[in-house]
């Protein structure tokens, strides 16, 4: 009875794929169990069912070879590694994209297009102009600060100027600790005219004081005022100070309230005093109380 099973390489060794060899214990195991698969097909044919080979060569056909486990890869997955590595990833790897450098566009922009290039100038002198500006309020800042120091500063020298001056017109009482013995225009038979001046009693040694700032420009004896000194004010009134014990500061430049002498008995008296006179101009004598008050003082 002939076998209705299609051998599966018909063509025999040559036509299919060949097995690999695999080394087995004895170095030949792979080839001998190929040779007997072929002869116990051949032989299926002509035996039939019976043939007690024939299970063994069915089940050679259709089982692959023991593969040994070995250094060596096998040929078919090392062919085919090599294959997908020249192409297929090869192919799957994307080809890096050349670098391409962007142009600065801007200077050529700006000398193409006319628009640009006039907004550029007219930013320019915008900042050329701001610059100056800028520069121009700080200058005028720095003059006006000047301006404002030497202000101030001219302001301060006014105001010592009209200290000095206010210090300079003040004036004080001859003498601190006096009685007034007697005033202006009395007459009394020990005087040969109606009385010229103010009369300050004091004890003899008492300090006498500048009435006011000047200039002493006479200073000495004086017949019956006995020793005098005559001071004169900035505006020409003569201030003379009478019947001294002693001269103090006999010239030049007086402040007011320096003492400049003492109260003494000399001269036509009766008694140590003070005997003051007021000249405005160096002339005739004025009452020395009214014209006392008008500058603040109270005798």
């Amino acid at each position: 009875m002939a076998s209705t099973h299609t051998p599966a390489h018909p063509a025999g060794p040559a036509a299919g794929t060949q097995l690999l060899d695999h080394p087995g214990p004895n170095g030949s195991e792979a080839r001998d169990s190929a040779a007997r698969g072929s002869d116990h097909a051949g032989a299926a044919g002509t035996a039939g069912h019976g043939d007690p080979f024939a299970p063994e060569a069915e089940s050679s056909r259709h089982r692959l070879p023991r593969q040994t486990r070995g250094a060596s890869p096998l040929l078919g997955v090392t062919a085919v590694a090599a294959t997908l590595g020249a192409t297929g990833f090869a192919a799957a790897t994307p080809a890096a994209a050349p670098a391409v450098e962007a142009p600065d566009e801007t200077p050529v922009a700006l000398a193409a297009d006319p628009g640009l290039a006039l907004a550029a100038r007219i930013q320019q002198q915008a900042d050329s102009q701001r610059t100056a500006a800028e520069e121009s309020a700080r200058l005028q800042a720095a003059q006006e600060a000047e301006a404002k120091a030497a202000a101030k500063e001219a302001e301060a020298k006014r105001a010592a100027e009209e200290a000095e001056r206010a210090k300079a017109a003040a004036l004080t009482l001859p003498v601190k600790n006096y009685n007034l013995s007697a005033h202006y225009g009395q007459s009394a038979r020990y005087w040969a005219h109606l009385h010229t001046g103010l009369d300050f009693a004091a004890d003899t040694g008492t300090a006498v004081y500048a009435v006011g700032q000047g200039t002493i420009t006479s200073a000495g004896w004086s017949g019956s005022y006995g020793y005098r000194i005559v001071e004169t004010l900035p505006d020409g009134t003569e201030i003379w100070y009478c019947h001294l014990s002693s001269i103090i500061k006999g010239s030049g430049e007086v402040t007011s309230g320096q003492q400049i002498g003492k109260v003494g008995a000399t001269g036509n008296v009766t008694g140590p005093h003070l005997h003051l006179e007021v000249r405005p101009g160096g002339g005739a004598p004025v009452d020395p109380e009214p014209w006392l008050q008008q500058h603040g003082l109270n005798p």
